[in-house]
């Protein structure tokens, strides 16, 4: 489950003086300025289809799992653009149909980082009704950030589901998580995995280092909880052992999707019944690879791929027992 959306990605070469850092006492924001009123040239401009529902779907496909896509797609030509990717990843559309297509327009920075704006169109809007629950023959309920009605709706799945059996992986948002506990531990009660990022782990249980945000996030879930931060590596722990994986010093062409790649295949690694560490590893491969070429999918590997490279390529790990 989650979002589906297009994605319009533009690249220009802003002066030096486009570039501003904002100081206030302990605070520093860096911001992409341009002068009010002005033309800017675009040097690349892209289009792919996003969201992070599809992301992940394309993920579990790419790496051979069935898998099917609930959601609400527009009854518009990005409705159609989306529908046909997830035919030809081999996705089954098993959701709704509104109005208009979510749309996202994605600023690319001099570090390649990302500014986004979106439009959520009809991805907030997916009515309970409108899931066929009982036709859900799955072992995995993978959703990925949902607001306002469609995340009531995946309240409600995630409870049928998870009375069936199913397992429940998570991967909240920022403008999720800023709803805060009472809203988001509605679905993480229910998970077996969650993943966040360092600053939605802080913005949900207070800052603090990883080791203190794992130990707050597993009083919520009653499973896996891992935090990624970036360059210095991803974090996990089951509440019995904590598990690192530092990551390898690649060229970051645009980092979009990274997160939905990680996430969607370390419970991938989880079904082909792999330990944590190593799917932690095979998480780290296929998101350095997304993050290494345009789009949230281009980078995305077939399992074959995915598991020669990690034959290959040795990562520094750390396993240890978590102080009780």
């Amino acid at each position: 489950m989650g979002s589906s959306t297009v994605d319009a990605f533009a690249a220009t070469a802003p002066s030096d003086e486009s570039v501003i850092d904002i100081r206030s006492g302990n605070v520093e924001r860096e911001l992409m300025a341009y002068p009010l009123g002005s033309k800017i040239l675009i040097q690349h401009l892209d289009s792919y289809i996003g969201g992070g529902g599809t992301n992940t779907a394309v993920c579990f496909s790419r790496l051979g799992l069935k898998t099917g896509y609930v959601g609400k797609l527009g009854k518009d030509i990005n409705g159609f653009s989306i529908l046909r990717c997830l035919k030809e990843e081999g996705v089954t559309f098993l959701g709704a149909v509104g109005k208009r297509s979510g749309f996202s327009f994605i600023l690319d920075s001099q570090a390649h980082d990302r500014t986004v704006f979106t439009f959520r169109g009809c991805n907030d809007e997916l009515r309970y009704e409108e899931v066929k629950v009982n036709q859900l023959d799955t072992t995995w309920l993978y959703s990925s950030s949902l607001i306002g009605e469609s995340f009531e709706t995946l309240v409600r799945v995630a409870r049928v589901l998870k009375a069936r059996g199913v397992k429940v992986a998570f991967n909240p948002s920022t403008y999720l998580v800023k709803k805060g506990l009472d809203v988001v531990g509605r679905v993480l009660s229910l998970c077996d995995v969650v993943v966040l990022n360092k600053e939605e782990a802080q913005i949900l249980v207070g800052s603090g280092e990883v080791d203190f945000l794992l130990k707050k996030l597993l009083q919520e879930v009653g499973g896996i909880v891992i935090v990624t931060d970036g360059a210095r590596g991803s974090f996990a722990s089951d509440g019995k052992l904590r598990y690192f994986v530092a990551p390898r010093d690649v060229q970051v062409v645009e980092s979009t999707g990274a997160g939905d790649a990680f996430a969607s295949t370390f419970v991938a690694g989880l079904a082909w019944e792999k330990p944590i560490i190593e799917a932690m590893v095979l998480a780290q491969i296929n998101a350095e690879s997304v993050i290494q070429k345009h789009g949230a999918k281009n980078g995305l590997l077939r399992r074959s791929e995915l598991l020669s490279l990690a034959r290959k390529r040795s990562y520094i790990t750390r396993v240890v027992e978590v102080e009780q």
